[in-house]
Parts: C-alpha cells; sequence; structure tokens
C-alpha cells in the first residue's frame, strides 16, 4: 500500500512538473494605458488607451533558423486631449488652451512575428481604422469620467473629423551583447499609411532574469509551439529601459485626415503642427509565470506639437497575457 502510495504521489509530481514546464502555443490579453496611472493629477495630451490582443504560435517545422512564429490580432482605441479634458474659453485665447487636437484613434489589425535564432525578430502589421467621432474617444470619455466621479470633459466639438485609416508597420530588433543578468539588444521600427507615417530607432536594456527575444515577453513573444525553444530561465522576472528617438512624418490624429480637406466653412475641427522628432524614455518590469505575463511602466515623451505647452507627458501602461493550449 506503501509503495502504491509513494509511486501514485511520484507519478502526480512528475505530471505536475511536465504540465507547469509545457509550452503554450495560445496567449490573450489586454492593455490598460492612462495618465493618471502615475498619480500625477494629470489628464492630457495620449490620456488613455485600451487594447485587446489574441496571439497564436504558428509552426517553424523545416526552418532551422526561424525558433518561433507568432500570428497576432488586435483591437484598439486611443484617446487623446489638450492641455486639460475639459475647455471652458471664458475669454481665454482658444488657440493657447487646444494645444494638442482632440482625438480619437479606433482600430482593428493583425500582426505576423518572425523570431530568429540569432535573437533577431522581424514583425510585421496591418491596421484598419478611424480617426475622428466615428472612434467614439467622446463617449468613451464622457463614460469613464461619469463612471468614476470625475470632472465632465468639453471641447470634443474641436476634434479631428472622421477620416479612414490604413496603417502598415514593421518592428526589428536584434540582440547586441549578454552578460549574466544583463543584455542590450538593437530596437526600431517603421511606420506607413494615411494615418500615420514615420520611423524610430533606440536601445533595450534588460536587468534580471530574462529570456532570449525568440521567446520572451520583450518581444510578444511567450507563446510557441514545438520543441524548438529551451529558455534561459522558466520565469522571467526583469527591469528594463528602452530610450528612443521617434521621426513623424505624418499623424493624423494632430494634422487630421491626409486626404481630408481641413478649415472649411463652418468646421470647428482643430489640427494642429506635429514635432518632427520626438523623444520617448520606457522604464518598466516583466514578469511571467507559468500561463500568465505582465509587464508595467512608465513612459515619458517629449512633446507632439510645436503648440504643445508642456515639453512632456507621461503616462503608465499595464499589459496581462494569459497563455492556454
Amino acid at each position: 500500500m506503501k509503495i502504491k502510495l509513494l509511486f501514485t504521489l511520484a507519478c502526480i509530481c512528475a505530471a505536475s512538473n511536465l504540465f507547469a514546464q509545457a509550452q503554450h502555443s495560445t496567449e490573450i490579453g489586454v492593455q490598460t494605458d492612462n495618465d493618471s496611472y502615475l498619480l500625477q493629477g494629470s489628464d492630457r495630451y495620449y490620456t488613455d488607451g485600451i487594447y485587446f490582443y489574441y496571439r497564436h504560435a504558428l509552426s517553424t517545422d523545416g526552418n532551422d533558423n526561424l525558433k518561433n512564429k507568432i500570428l497576432g490580432f488586435e483591437f484598439g482605441q486611443k484617446i487623446f486631449n489638450p492641455q486639460a479634458g475639459s475647455v471652458n474659453i471664458d475669454g481665454r485665447d482658444l488657440s493657447y488652451l487646444v494645444d494638442r487636437p482632440f482625438a480619437a484613434y479606433l482600430y482593428v489589425g493583425s500582426t505576423l512575428n518572425f523570431l530568429y535564432s540569432n535573437e533577431s525578430n522581424l514583425k510585421l502589421g496591418a491596421q484598419l481604422g478611424i480617426v475622428g467621432p466615428d472612434a467614439f474617444g467622446k463617449q468613451v470619455q464622457d463614460w469613464v469620467h461619469s463612471t468614476f466621479g470625475f470632472y465632465h470633459p468639453s471641447g470634443w466639438e474641436y476634434q479631428i473629423k472622421n477620416d479612414p485609416e490604413i496603417n502598415l508597420s514593421a518592428e526589428y530588433n536584434r540582440l547586441l551583447a549578454r552578460t549574466t543578468g544583463v543584455d542590450i539588444s538593437f530596437s526600431s521600427y517603421g511606420n506607413l499609411g494615411n494615418g500615420f507615417t514615420g520611423a524610430g530607432l533606440g536601445f533595450l536594456l534588460r536587468l534580471g532574469n530574462f529570456n532570449q527575444l525568440f521567446n520572451s515577453v520583450s518581444t510578444q513573444s511567450t507563446a510557441s509551439q514545438g520543441d524548438k525553444i529551451t529558455p534561459l530561465h522558466k520565469h522571467e522576472l526583469f527591469f528594463y529601459y528602452k530610450p528612443l528617438i521617434n521621426y513623424v512624418a505624418y499623424d493624423a490624429t494632430i494634422q487630421g485626415g491626409l486626404l481630408e480637406t481641413h478649415h472649411e466653412a463652418g468646421s470647428q475641427e482643430i489640427t494642429l503642427d506635429k514635432e518632427p522628432f520626438i523623444f520617448s524614455n520606457q522604464l518598466g518590469v516583466d514578469f511571467t509565470t507559468n500561463r500568465f505575463t505582465f509587464d508595467i511602466a512608465a513612459i515619458v515623451r517629449t512633446r507632439d506639437t510645436k503648440e504643445m505647452i508642456r515639453s512632456t507627458h507621461q503616462w503608465g501602461t499595464i499589459t496581462g497575457m494569459y497563455r492556454f493550449k
């Protein structure tokens, strides 16, 4: 009897260990951005964002250089305000108050992430969306402020007009150097579309227990399929710093739709001049469990428009993912 009991316990422990280390090919999750997360009492510029993700790892059999390949789908919304979410003119200059246009961007998109054995990756994406009243920025902000007892927003009559968007993107990252507990990677991206066109480059510094870039939260590649991946750590837990220099060729949330006619008679739309170069800093912590992945970070950016009163703006971002299958 004791032998049977010990054998049963051994089998349970073995099965538990196998389950704990099993690879999961699918993950779902949500990301939420808001400037209030930094507890500074601000409600300006990029003030709120919500994103839903679905990612599934595809087979890489027959390609020894390709360690992981992930197909993703996403749905999201971004909301932008001027220096305050409530514009009360009262004889003041409207051009001073609205130093970044009221705008919202609503989209659906897909990505395909190729992750290679040399710890480089190429992530391609496409989005279909809309900027303007049909992106429901006013309605969402009104609901949030009413639900949580905040002030009533005003000024959305000046928002960017409706404009359908088709936007393409590409992201490339590559490991530069690694030692115990520290590594540094090159990071870059490019956007092309009638909504957003530009590019950026910088680096990613990680400190702690992290995995290779083909199977890490850093490259949205914690889902995997097959047995080609042996991670450095069972669980990731690390701090990171990511500075980027961004070139902005066009931004529809600032300049309005690329093909739209602006400032015609009767229009209250306010468009402004984008800053061509923006510097951003992201500081955060990532950690994973057998099933869950979390990212918590703060982002600080220099001004988006030439008219912005504040020289910088900042927000917090929280992402949670759940893996299964």
